[in-house]
């Protein structure tokens, strides 16, 4: 199954960090635009021996691409974790696809350390269907790690996992492929909302109520769960809907 979807991923290969660069940069670019806060909050280059270390902890090499983005930004340099913070103790709130925190070195390695735990100590009833594989790597996440984003070091697809549903393989054909997504919404390319060079667009602006939040917050009080009546619907809840109604 997974060979099969390998062969059927198609676009950046798996070793393409110069892809990468360039997705990132576009990215990139576009913050430094509109929004140069967030672009400083990226943090400063990643350091190469610790990215070895963590390479080490986590018992795993870490890809070409991944290595490149570190690199390029890693929001956990000179950060020392809280020693009873949550799972992901930075995090930065930048417009990706699935509306995660991206994460930087320091919050991969716990967030995978943490998943992978936890499938060993309770593994999933069907082998063939994990709730975490050894080769996934989380670049975004939630707080709480229980909704987000992983890269896939066995064949460089990236996917995504829920709480209430199985992991999504191969959702972007790879990490290049995902921030060139990312930097589609930003530019209005896939919403219409671009509407040339200087215009700002409506990709950040995440508060704004979309028609189907309502149903969400219905599902999420026959639920047992508490959500308020106004405002942005927490990314989580919205993956936990979207999980549910696949799983129907």
């Amino acid at each position: 199954m997974r060979d099969q979807l390998s062969s059927q991923m198609k676009g950046t290969p798996v070793d393409g960090a110069g892809d990468v660069r360039a997705a990132w940069a576009r990215f990139t670019a576009w913050l430094e635009r509109y929004d140069p806060g967030v672009v400083a909050a990226l943090g400063r280059p990643g350091d190469p021996e610790a990215i070895g270390r963590a390479e080490v902890r986590m018992g795993l090499e870490l890809p070409p691409e991944l290595r490149q983005w570190l690199l390029a930004h890693d929001l956990d340099t000179g950060w020392r974790p809280e020693p009873h913070g949550t799972l992901v103790e930075r995090g930065c709130d930048v417009p990706v696809p699935g509306g995660h925190l991206l994460l930087g070195l320091g919050d991969i390695e716990r967030v995978y350390l943490h998943r992978l735990a936890g499938e060993r100590m309770e593994p999933s009833g069907d082998p063939d269907c994990p709730s975490w594989r050894p080769e996934w790597v989380p670049i975004a996440a939630e707080r709480d790690g229980l909704y987000g984003t992983f890269l896939d070091t066995a064949n460089g697809t990236v996917g995504t996992w829920a709480e209430y549903s199985l992991p999504d393989e191969g959702v972007y054909a790879s990490l290049s492929a995902f921030f060139q997504q990312a930097a589609d919404e930003l530019e209005g390319i896939t919403t219409g909302d671009w509407r040339g060079p200087g215009a700002p667009v409506r990709a950040l602006e995440r508060d704004e109520p979309q028609p189907e939040d309502e149903a969400i917050r219905h599902w999420a009080r026959t639920h047992g769960m508490v959500v308020n009546d106004r405002g942005r619907v927490p990314s989580s809840l919205r993956e936990a809907f979207y999980g549910a109604s696949r799983l129907r």
